[in-house]
């Protein structure tokens, strides 16, 4: 359907506020223009233009400033045909992902995430189920610890999380990947294969999962 007037108007404004910021590092004066003038469902539907330049805007622009709603349509992009496109748009979903839960555990991902930064990996699970027992909902606090758990190598508690993770964000590639890392470590190989398949059904560029999945394959076909 062709975007209207008012939304090809809008396509051009927003690419004039943003581009020139990205060039003179000037981003969040223009991201709180952006926040006074365009709302999430206007972005969101500046994702379907015709031009890159303005779907790849737009997904930097929800990165900054979109929550729940504009994830399934940035889930959308990451099959957009401009793999430019598809970079921004899984950018801009670890952006929303790592915000979405309260002030409070947000800041308590953050802690943990610094810990799992330099292989504390004890304090990372601690302060991420801390995350987890404010915000039940963090998603993206489940995905962290299941991170950290792998890198413990503490591999069906990882799965656990990503579960949690997923049940909350069906989208969230990096939990479906992480699952089947874990399940390869197993050598539940089955497993690991549909996990890798479902990862890519979401995010078919998703770096790396393509030669998880050969791996995981080529020891099927062997056994």
């Amino acid at each position: 359907m062709p975007l209207s007037p008012e939304t090809s108007l809008d396509a051009e404004q927003l690419i004039c506020t943003l581009t020139p910021a990205l060039v003179d590092g000037t981003l969040s004066d223009a991201l709180e223009t952006v926040r006074l003038h365009w709302s999430t469902a206007q972005l969101i539907a500046l994702l379907a233009h015709r031009n890159g330049d303005v779907r790849k805007v737009a997904a930097l622009a929800l990165g900054f400033v979109g929550g729940a709603p504009a994830i399934a349509p940035l889930a959308v992009a990451l099959h957009d045909p401009d793999m430019l496109v598809t970079q921004v748009a899984e950018h801009a979903l670890w952006c929303i992902w790592f915000r979405q839960g309260k002030c409070c555990s947000v800041s308590l991902l953050r802690a943990g995430s610094s810990a799992l930064s330099t292989g504390h990996y004890p304090m990372a699970i601690d302060k991420f189920s801390e995350a987890i027992a404010v915000d039940p909902d963090f998603a993206e606090a489940y995905n962290q610890r299941a991170i950290a758990y792998y890198l413990a190598e503490r591999y069906l508690e990882a799965i656990v999380d990503c579960q949690a993770a997923l049940e909350r964000i069906p989208q969230h590639f990096g939990a479906m990947a992480g699952m089947g890392h874990c399940y390869a470590h197993l050598q539940r190989y089955a497993e690991a294969r549909r996990c890798y398949r479902l990862a890519l059904a979401i995010h078919p560029r998703l770096e790396g999962i393509d030669t998880s999945l050969q791996q995981v394959e080529q020891i099927l076909q062997r056994d």
